[in-house]
């Protein structure tokens, strides 16, 4: 079993896994320092390897049709829930399975918009089972809370921003990769978490933007990078992405780049998306079109794109980083399907 801080888990992304719904599934069968994953439930899927389904890289983590079927093979202190829809809704027939997961003594953890601790009958039956339920979307109190002081501006170390041309598009694994690339250069990297997926996965400095009241945005990424510095001294810091300037949806990426105040984005994009996540008919604006809108709001520049090989063939992705360059005149990098040694080479060379 690895050392994690949560201990083992079974993550339920049933009829969403290796769909853009199942991203935070997707992150906790890449990578987490929170969870032991011994497993993923998901029918359509069943009976695979959930690494060689997501990246055509087997890891060991096998994919069950039912929970029943998985708690007959596996035992597991937590049980997560790894579905993302949009809106963050929890459907009344996965609700149940949550209620089967407590009534076998497991500990609940949650990234959705539904808190679970709201449903007072599921508060009861946790209790009578002496289960926790975490809530990780649940707002803190004010109190609990930051306000923006300006103290990023003694952060002297490197920082960067790992913002997309879109949602759901890869920001937050590019960012970990370059993490954990940093280090095995033998160089300190720190990563801060926007999101919910980042905080299962362990991001030891996280905040999650979507469901922070929006007078603390800011104060709250801007302590969660003052306290990576402070506390790791790293080379450098990445600072994780949410939605993008020009979603309909979600339009994230100012507050990052107006309180984190990285000294340098890189972008990531999806060459073969057309739309906007989830909204047919919203026209993807160009690369160039919103390298310049980051340029424009941050004062900063855009050193690089990290390239999503959704929908794309092996031997496509080469010349799709060899097109972004000559359109660009920036470095492109798949460091999910290739590894981040380029694009760290690219950052070792601003290194404060």
């Amino acid at each position: 079993m690895k050392d994690t801080i949560d201990g083992t888990a079974l993550v339920y992304c049933n009829k969403m896994f290796n769909t853009l719904e199942g991203k935070t599934a997707h992150g906790l069968v890449r990578f987490t320092e929170r969870f032991d994953v011994l497993g993923i439930i998901d029918e359509i899927h069943a009976g695979k390897d959930a690494g060689e389904v997501l990246d055509n890289k087997p890891n060991g983590i096998p994919i069950f049709k039912s929970f029943e079927a998985a708690i007959k093979k596996v035992s597991a202190k937590n049980f997560v829930v790894g579905l993302a829809p949009d809106g963050g809704r929890l459907p009344a027939e996965d609700k149940e399975v949550v209620r089967k997961a407590i009534r076998k003594g497991m500990n609940i953890t949650s990234g959705l918009h539904d808190i679970l601790t709201r449903d007072e009958k599921l508060v009861r039956l946790a209790k009578k089972h002496d289960c926790t339920i975490k809530d990780v979307r649940k707002t803190p109190d004010r109190d609990e809370l930051h306000f923006f002081t300006g103290k990023i501006e003694e952060v002297d170390c490197l920082k960067i921003a790992v913002l997309g041309t879109d949602s759901a598009i890869g920001k937050r694994t590019s960012a970990w990769i370059i993490v954990h690339g940093f280090r095995k250069a033998g160089l300190k990297a720190a990563m801060v978490g926007t999101g919910q997926t980042a905080w299962m996965q362990g991001a030891k400095y996280s905040m999650i933007m979507d469901s922070c009241i929006n007078d603390f945005v800011s104060g709250e990424i801007e302590h969660a990078t003052h306290e990576a510095w402070k506390n790791e001294q790293p080379d450098l810091i990445v600072i994780e992405g949410q939605g993008s300037l020009m979603n309909p949806a979600y339009p994230g990426g100012f507050e990052i780049l107006a309180a984190g105040r990285p000294d340098y984005v890189v972008l990531q994009h999806a060459p073969k998306r057309l739309e906007y996540d989830g909204f047919p008919g919203y026209t993807l604006h160009p690369l160039p079109e919103q390298i310049r809108a980051i340029e424009v709001i941050s004062g900063k520049k855009v050193i690089a794109i990290t390239v999503n090989h959704e929908g794309m063939e092996d031997d496509e992705i080469i010349p799709a980083c060899e097109k972004i360059t000559k359109e660009t005149g920036l470095p492109a990098f798949d460091v999910l399907a290739h590894g981040p040694e380029g694009l760290v080479d690219v950052l070792k060379t601003m290194l404060k």
